[in-house]
């Protein structure tokens, strides 16, 4: 009886810090999404309005849309981007890959950075007067020089695409190459020795047999890239415009610049529905049973 009391009470400091750091505020906040919560009128953390906040959303603010839109992009070409990459540079990297130490030596670079540290430096990169790039199409490939790319939204908006797929590689590289190890050999040694050419054991062997590994980095890819924030922030601050602004820059917005907290929630619990899925998708790869 002893030993059971003191298993809980070992446990017990960690389940206070959770609760306080990630349970209550998450009750909070949707207790504030059926709230007025507008920092200009007092006493709206407490007054109640139902499902209006969620309803103005999907009925009545295009740049709701607009951000889902921007998210929906910015979410497909980071995962597809950064997933074929990842995968190019794992086939190098493997054991008896070409090019293995001089890739590895590159690949360890972003694992220093921060997502927010990420966008300054590619924001000081992309600058039109001085920035690296700037100097470097200079070079050779004139017409590009002088571009302002963050003053256009489609160039910005790739500038972001660039960023975060610099960011991830590294990451999912490593996961990736951890999955082609634990490929029998023998399964492609085989298949060589009965002629498939290198395409046919990669579309054959390889991928079908990488594919759960493939399914867990693409899904936890996209979590992250849905949620994406400081490195946007940094970056444009969601500019030129709305050209780059994601949902969390868009909840960001609202809460703290207009001071609409009970919008903001409700936006932000919108954002939670599709990070339920994947998480659940990304619980049901990592535990299941073989």
């Amino acid at each position: 009886m002893r030993d059971n009391t003191l298993k809980y009470l070992l446990v017990l400091p960690a389940i206070l810090v959770v609760f306080a750091t990630a349970i209550w505020p998450l009750i909070e906040s949707l207790r504030l999404s059926f709230t007025v919560g507008r920092f200009s009128v007092p006493g709206s953390l407490e007054q109640y309005l139902g499902w209006e906040n969620f309803a103005w959303a999907f009925t009545q603010e295009p740049a709701f849309w607009n951000a889902v839109r921007v998210t929906a992009i910015y979410t497909v070409l980071t995962v597809g981007l950064t997933t074929t990459m990842a995968l190019g540079l794992a086939l190098l990297l493997a054991p008896g890959g070409k090019f293995r130490a001089g890739v590895q030596t590159i690949l360890i670079l972003p694992f220093a950075m921060s997502p927010a540290l990420i966008g300054v430096s590619f924001r000081f990169m992309f600058n039109p007067e001085f920035g690296l790039f700037d100097a470097f199409f200079g070079v050779l490939i004139p017409p590009l020089a002088d571009v302002s790319w963050l003053a256009d939204p489609i160039l910005a908006f790739a500038v972001c695409v660039m960023a975060d797929v610099w960011g991830w590689i590294p990451f999912l590289t490593l996961v990736l190459i951890g999955g082609l190890a634990s490929i029998p050999q023998d399964t492609i040694e085989a298949a060589q020795v009965d002629g498939a050419s290198n395409w046919r054991v990669f579309k054959d062997i390889t991928i079908p047999q990488l594919a759960p590994v493939l399914a867990v980095v693409i899904i936890l890819k996209s979590i992250f890239s849905l949620k994406t924030f400081d490195q946007i922030f940094m970056l444009t601050n969601g500019g030129p415009g709305t050209a780059t602004q994601t949902l969390s820059h868009y909840i960001y917005f609202n809460g703290m610049k207009y001071g609409q907290i009970g919008y903001a929630a409700s936006v932000a619990w919108l954002m939670v529905i599709p990070m339920i899925v994947l998480a659940y998708a990304y619980t049901k790869f990592v535990f299941r049973k073989d």
